[in-house]
């Protein structure tokens, strides 16, 4: 068996089933532990983000960042690629009712992402004068003793190889591809471009970081937003067909989309259970790194705003792609990922949609890239120490513009691979820290 025929195995097995219950079941566990949190806290979580949304907020820096800022980080690695082709890959694999179980986990997982935000507020510490935080923080107070210790340095280890390297590797082949297919551009031009741009916010530090999240994440959240609308609006009359489609299609695969999508009630449940968790990365243990450098008062404060990004993540971002695809009737059981969302956005914006998915592609795509090499940078210092962030930042750009030039499955298949084994021991720590999380959530409804 050749390594590549291996990995996929394994992957098989994570993502097929194991983390899918995993990450869904902590999910269930938290939401009736903090007694439905997501929902109690959901206005609350609202006017926290939508009341402090700036374009120029705080100047970040060592002392850590703003809620808002530590929340558009977060938004920024959560929103990529995956928002364009996972919602698409989710619909074309297990049809239209695989939305209706993404809208399941991600209701879920807006509990488990309050926890890990909160609990990377309470962990945060401060090396060489700089504040940071993350999983491996919280999964070393977990587990006392030489296993604590292991666990935490497995957990770095594995997002450096899933996020920092593999995982920007992978954002930047679309963009890449993309360009290619629409304006006829040399990838390696495009990957040269991206890793300049990348430069100059990595070596900037957390203060460009943040500064360039905060302006970004806004802006092309509401181009794609208004993009999409305008084909929806175009296409209301499709609208309560794709809904009722995606209702019915989740426990009726079959009764819908004409036959042209032949899938079970399982292959709608596992696609868009996966596709969705992939997308808002609750319980991966990957944004408590943002989160865990807000500068708040409480560490629910935090918690409370981490809702908010799956919320934007699913029901916004995911949905519009979802809404799109299906109101202009582009799925025909042939394409699917990237270029089942192009044809979608080609037929409801005519030649300006070939344009358009490009454009966008390139705006989530950075954005995650940013945010991905932030997270493996905390981790990083984790490790080594502020010295060795230098480096890690050089091959991080090596890797974006390799990346963009060429896909080669095994780097996708291990990036797959790192991301299933991260979140192991995140959930671990999770669900041993369960009783610190409700007794935060305790003390901050008390305060309040």
């Amino acid at each position: 068996m050749s390594l590549l025929d291996l990995v996929k195995e394994i992957n098989s097995l994570f993502w097929g089933s194991l983390l899918l219950i995993l990450l869904c079941g902590t999910g269930i566990f938290f939401t009736f532990k903090l007694r439905f949190v997501q929902v109690r806290k959901f206005k609350e979580s609202f006017k926290k983000t939508f009341g402090g949304i700036t374009l120029r907020g705080a100047k970040a820096g060592k002392e850590g960042m703003s809620s808002f800022q530590a929340l558009t980080t977060a938004i920024a690695a959560q929103v990529g690629t995956g928002n364009l082709a996972g919602a698409a890959t989710a619909i074309a694999s297990g049809g239209p009712g695989a939305i209706f179980w993404m809208w399941v986990s991600a209701f879920f997982g807006m509990a488990t992402i309050f926890v890990e935000a909160s609990l990377a507020q309470k962990y945060k510490t401060t090396i060489d004068g700089e504040v940071t935080g993350g999983p491996a923080y919280y999964i070393r107070a977990a587990f006392k003793g030489n296993f604590g210790k292991i666990l935490s340095v497995l957990f770095s280890v594995f997002i450096i190889l899933a996020l920092g390297f593999m995982g920007n590797m992978v954002q930047a082949n679309p963009i890449g591809q993309a360009f290619m297919n629409s304006f006829n551009i040399n990838p390696l031009i495009i990957g040269i471009i991206i890793a300049v741009l990348s430069a100059f916010v990595f070596f900037g530090g957390i203060a460009k970081i943040a500064s360039v999240t905060e302006k970004l994440v806004p802006i092309m959240a509401l181009l794609y937003i208004i993009g999409s609308l305008i084909i929806i609006f175009a296409n209301i009359g499709s609208l309560g067909g794709a809904i009722k489609d995606i209702v019915l299609g989740a426990f009726s695969p079959k009764a819908v989309a004409g036959g042209v999508v032949g899938v079970t009630i399982k292959e709608a449940v596992r696609y868009g259970v996966a596709r969705g968790l992939f997308s808002n990365e609750a319980g991966m243990g990957s944004t408590p790194h943002a989160h865990a450098v807000a500068k708040v008062n409480h560490p629910c404060d935090q918690g409370v705003v981490a809702i908010i990004s799956v919320f934007i993540d699913t029901f916004v971002i995911l949905n519009l792609t979802a809404f799109v695809i299906l109101t202009t009737g582009a799925l025909d059981g042939k394409a699917t990922g990237i270029v089942l969302t192009q044809n979608a956005f080609t037929a409801g914006l005519g030649d300006l949609g070939k344009f358009f998915i490009p454009l966008c592609l390139f705006f989530f795509a950075f954005s995650t890239i940013i945010g991905w090499y932030f997270f493996g940078e905390l981790n990083i210092k984790f490790l080594f120490g502020k010295k060795a962030t230098k480096i890690y930042a050089i091959l991080v750009l090596f890797f974006i513009v390799l990346g963009s030039t060429l896909k080669v499955e095994i780097v996708w298949e291990l990036a797959d691979l790192f991301n299933g084994l991260m979140v192991i021991p995140n959930l671990l720590a999770l669900l041993a820290l369960s009783g610190v999380a409700a007794s935060l959530l305790e003390d901050y409804e008390n305060k309040k």
